[in-house]
């Protein structure tokens, strides 16, 4: 079970939090595969930890399907079920949609102004081809509009969605491109023109446009 050694810590985690955002992360981006098994004194050592909060962390993890863990035997991974992103991405993308007619009346140039910031760096990674930096700068997009949205029972139930949809992104090699790029444009645009539906329209769209590149439809 390789780990990596140069992760950053924030000192305002718990240890608990530190070892559970790290431990997900791992498991998104494939530094622990699919089926692999997990050593918690090996996770506790790379992450300066002691073994309770890696446990405590695992424990959650497993209730958000992260993790099987297997009393007195072992714990490991799950395994991708690719037909789930179809379970997946139609309640996330309702719950963007939501958040993002609820942005729309608290929107403002500081918003408007980050937003085109984040989509200027999603361009420049898409047009670099480094497709997994422009998966995580795509993600923090539709987060600005979710933070904007204020709404903390939105931003709990995607967090979870969004953990999930973003490993089967990575797994399954998903390559965002231009026409994502445009999708954004447009949002920031209908919203800076306070035409909420319009640009919630665009925002289901820029989302259930993935299920047609998942079964082959590579639209992007």
């Amino acid at each position: 079970m390789p780990i990596p050694e140069n992760h950053s810590t924030s000192a305002r985690l718990t240890a608990k939090d530190h070892a559970y955002n790290q431990i997900q992360q791992w498991i998104i981006d494939g530094t622990l595969l699919p089926g692999e098994k997990i050593n918690d004194t090996e996770l506790a050592k790379a992450l300066g930890v002691s073994r309770t909060p890696i446990r405590e962390a695992l424990q959650i993890l497993e209730t958000e399907g992260f993790v099987e863990m297997f009393p007195g035997k072992a714990t490991q991974v799950t395994e991708i079920n690719r037909d789930s992103i179809h379970d997946l991405l139609p309640p996330l993308a309702s719950l963007q949609v939501l958040a993002t007619e609820l942005a729309s009346e608290k929107v403002d140039e500081s918003i408007i102004q980050e937003l085109e910031d984040v989509n200027e760096r999603f361009e420049a990674a898409i047009q670099s081809e480094n497709y997994y930096s422009a998966l995580k700068i795509d993600e923090s997009f539709h987060q600005v509009i979710v933070d904007a949205a204020d709404n903390p029972y939105i931003t709990q139930f995607l967090r979870s969605l969004q953990a999930h949809v973003r490993r089967h992104f990575f797994h399954n090699g998903i390559i965002l491109t231009d026409a994502s790029i445009a999708d954004h444009r447009n949002i920031i645009n209908l919203l800076n023109e306070q035409k909420p539906k319009e640009a919630a329209e665009i925002m289901q769209n820029n989302w259930l446009r993935t299920l047609d590149i998942l079964t082959g439809d590579r639209r992007g």
